[in-house]
């Protein structure tokens, strides 16, 4: 039966004390496109015309798919805090993190940016912090105008969905790969969706990651939900740190997924882990660790290993039933 793996020590609050991360194994190469930098640059020009901020984070990784300059490059205007891919998370964690965000004086729309969910309520809140605008336009004797609002966030976190559901067409490319979008573009949400005057202005933005990846056990994070490019890390090797990382913060319930999705006896030990890929690998894929880390890795990020959680609000303990 599935169990949880030993040699994570209960209590401990780093990933090193965890043993999750060892450096010169699982370290993140730092990757930083060059449409990355191309496109910061770009964003900060036109958020000088920018009313509201729609930033992106991922529901498994909200910390990790914070970017650290966005509230410096936004300190001036209204940001709404989306968290999309809700279904790859449990309600519980759900709860947790609105109220860890709700503490922090943010509130947090979720969305389902493949299905469409939750995107009708963030639509309103856009509309709502845009009114100041042309309240102050009307003041000065002008004429109305659509608001206009930019949407930010990590690679590959879903912003390119959440607009093609706004707009309810394909206007933008969306694919589950990092680097689909690569410029910035202005998109028109109009009439068809029910908003007064001129519609909205959506701007969608390629992808933004800091500079240098400082923090790798957040890169690593970003690599399990395929928000960094795949010529940084090996996937044997992350696919490693995701069973540990889960076991540890969902063990059983996690444990016992893996066990079914590939019916293998899931390890007892820490050290236990890279043999476990082995066996996939032999009997899946003639011995191709790096063809079955990837797809543990996909698994993962299609739901197919159930939905968890890669980070706990702070405050709450981990789950162990």
């Amino acid at each position: 039966p599935a169990s949880r793996v030993e040699g994570l020590r209960e209590g401990a609050s780093s990933p090193k004390e965890l043993g999750i991360e060892e450096f010169g194994k699982a370290r993140i190469v730092q990757w930083y496109p060059g449409h990355i930098a191309k496109a910061e640059k770009a964003l900060k020009d036109q958020l000088k015309m920018v009313d509201v901020v729609i930033e992106v984070r991922d529901a498994r990784i909200p910390l990790s798919t914070e970017h650290p300059k966005l509230g410096h490059w936004t300190q001036h205007k209204p940001r709404l805090l989306v968290i999309n891919r809700m279904e790859g998370v449990s309600s519980e964690d759900r709860i947790r993190w609105t109220k860890y965000f709700e503490d922090q004086g943010r509130e947090t729309y979720w969305t389902n940016g493949k299905e469409g969910k939750g995107v009708e309520e963030l639509l309103a809140a856009a509309v709502r912090l845009s009114e100041p605008v042309n309240t102050a336009r009307k003041v000065r004797g002008l004429l109305p105008r659509a608001p206009r609002v930019v949407i930010v966030g990590f690679p590959n976190v879903g912003k390119s969905a959440l607009i093609n559901r706004l707009t309810k067409r394909r206007v933008v490319d969306s694919a589950p790969i990092v680097g689909v979008t690569r410029q910035l573009r202005w998109v028109r949400l109009g009439a068809a969706s029910n908003i007064a005057n001129d519609g909205i202005d959506l701007l969608d933005t390629p992808g933004l990651l800091p500079m240098r990846q400082e923090d790798q056990f957040a890169a690593q994070k970003l690599a399990m939900c395929n928000e960094i490019g795949e010529a940084s890390y090996m996937s044997s090797v992350i696919a490693e740190e995701l069973i540990a990382l889960l076991n540890y913060t969902h063990g059983d319930k996690f444990m016992s997924k893996l066990e079914d999705r590939y019916s293998i006896a899931v390890p007892q030990t820490r050290e236990g882990i890279p043999e476990y890929i082995e066996g996939v690998a032999n009997k899946t894929t003639s011995g191709d660790i790096e063809t079955v880390g990837k797809r543990i890795l996909l698994d993962f990020q299609n739901g197919r290993l159930g939905s968890f959680s890669l980070e706990q609000a702070p405050d709450t303990a981990p789950d162990t039933a």
